[in-house]
């Protein structure tokens, strides 16, 4: 009998291979992996820009509403307001508007310019500069009007104006008394009446320091500016009932002619019954006297 051969199944390299070295072979190494940072850039690539653009206006969104949130909360509420200039303006008055105006914003969201317009339109207020003081404070440096003359009223209400022929207030018995008042204001709330009143007042300081330099000022109780091409005085004391007509210029000098004329006059019989004194024609100086119920005029030349 034939001994049986072994065989060996060729397609087991596998033992071959062992059989050959005796050692397994080893696998193949993996590429490094890529970094989070790399991965969301190679991301971002395909995503559409109009994608992008909407979540960035998303975040913007939701850091305005925090924004908002955090401005509106009690942190930043007034609580101190610090206030310097206020002299005769209401303090109380400029503190209502400014609790006012930032109740619902807060410090850190306050409209500043809007706040100081707001304060302007106090009286006596010129200008006032704000200034926020973080986290809760409020700073506000006025500048207040001067009072420039003293207006009397078609009702009879003396009031202080300033030079921009705003209304101060009222004249109180601890003021000062001016030298004389001013009349003929327009009285009406409009622009052309501002404008008109500017030139008013103008016109009263004019006279305000001439008179003044000349001594007369003293003897002037009110100056009439109602048409300021016939200016018309009031004198005072003892020549109160006289008014003087000054007509549109040389104020001055006309002024002075007529209380000359006056003075001379006052040593006549016929001193007492003046009721005018009209310089507006010229040099000639025409009294008006009073006789009964009726009013003379008499020429008087220089």
């Amino acid at each position: 009998m034939r001994d049986p051969v072994a065989v060996q199944k060729v397609g087991n390299r596998s033992g071959i291979s062992k059989g050959r070295s005796g050692v397994g072979q080893r696998p193949a190494r993996r590429a490094p992996a890529e970094s989070i940072g790399a991965r969301l850039k190679s991301l971002l690539a395909y995503v559409p820009l109009a994608l992008r653009i909407g979540v960035i206006a998303i975040i913007l969104l939701i850091a305005f509403v925090g924004y908002r949130a955090a401005a509106s909360a009690s942190f930043f509420q007034v609580r101190r307001i610090e206030m310097k200039g206020a002299a005769r303006a209401s303090v109380d008055e400029i503190q209502t508007v400014v609790r006012r105006d930032v109740s619902q914003t807060g410090v850190w969201r306050a409209d500043l310019p809007e706040l100081s317009k707001h304060i302007e339109r106090l009286p006596w207020v010129r200008t006032a500069v704000v200034t926020r003081v973080l986290p809760d404070g409020i700073r506000i440096r006025i500048t207040e009007r001067e009072p420039k003359a003293v207006v009397r009223t078609s009702a009879g209400r003396f009031i202080w104006v300033d030079d921009d022929a705003v209304y101060l207030g009222e004249m109180s018995p601890a003021d000062q008394m001016p030298a004389f008042f001013l009349r003929g204001w327009n009285e009406d709330d409009s622009a052309a009446a501002q404008a008109e009143n500017r030139e008013r007042i103008g016109k009263f300081l004019e006279l305000q320091r001439d008179w003044n330099a000349q001594g007369l000022s003293e003897r002037v109780s009110e100056v009439n500016l109602l048409d300021l091409h016939d200016v018309r005085v009031q004198l005072a004391g003892d020549d109160s009932q006289i008014e003087v007509r000054l007509g549109s210029q040389d104020q001055g000098a006309r002024l002075s002619k007529a209380l000359t004329v006056l003075d001379a006059q006052r040593q006549t019989a016929r001193g007492p019954l003046i009721s005018y004194i009209d310089l507006t024609q010229g040099k000639r100086a025409i009294v008006g006297l009073v006789t009964g119920n009726h009013t003379v005029a008499e020429g008087k030349n220089e």
